[in-house]
């Protein structure tokens, strides 16, 4: 993979998740997984998403339930649906291949809440439904075994109405 200047601007904002350009755009590579006997944290993501007039809101919380403090991790959310524009893109969000958005939760002691993290993004065209994707990139090679709840798919139809996870 060759380094360019984006590769080390985008380590720097997303932590050990290098995002690399390309012909293809931004593409994810180093994403981790874990070995046995390394730090054991249970991730999760609750939230809501609110689709209205093609604009599709997502507000989440990371949490970490434990039992182990966790220093960073990478958040990765998706469309169903190409996106025309990012709205809102807060601090420690940059956008990657593929029309998806990476997000770094900042230290997470056991059994504490991160910061909200909101992202406003317009669709393509005006759809009547979109399906959100909130899940772990990277977790900086703890194990989390309960994967179930880091993991998140919400469908939200073009009503204003507010979908919660």
């Amino acid at each position: 993979m060759r380094v360019s200047r984006l590769s080390v601007v985008a380590a720097a904002v997303v932590g050990a998740v290098v995002v690399a350009a390309g012909s293809e755009g931004a593409a994810v590579a180093g994403a981790g997984g874990a070995r046995g006997g390394e730090r054991e944290v249970d991730l999760a993501f609750h939230g809501d998403v609110t689709l209205r007039a093609g604009v599709v809101r997502v507000r989440f919380v990371p949490r970490n339930h434990g039992p182990s403090d966790l220093a960073d991790a990478t958040v990765r959310l998706s469309w169903s649906l190409p996106l025309a524009e990012v709205r809102r893109l807060p601090v420690g969000c940059l956008r990657s291949g593929g029309g998806g958005v990476l997000c770094r939760t900042g230290p997470l002691g056991a059994g504490s809440v991160g910061e909200p993290v909101e992202i406003a993004a317009r669709m393509a065209g005006r759809p009547a439904e979109v399906r959100v994707r909130i899940g772990t990139e990277w977790s900086g090679g703890a194990v989390d075994r309960n994967p179930r709840n880091d993991e998140q798919s919400v469908l939200a139809l073009d009503t204003g109405d507010t979908y919660y996870f």
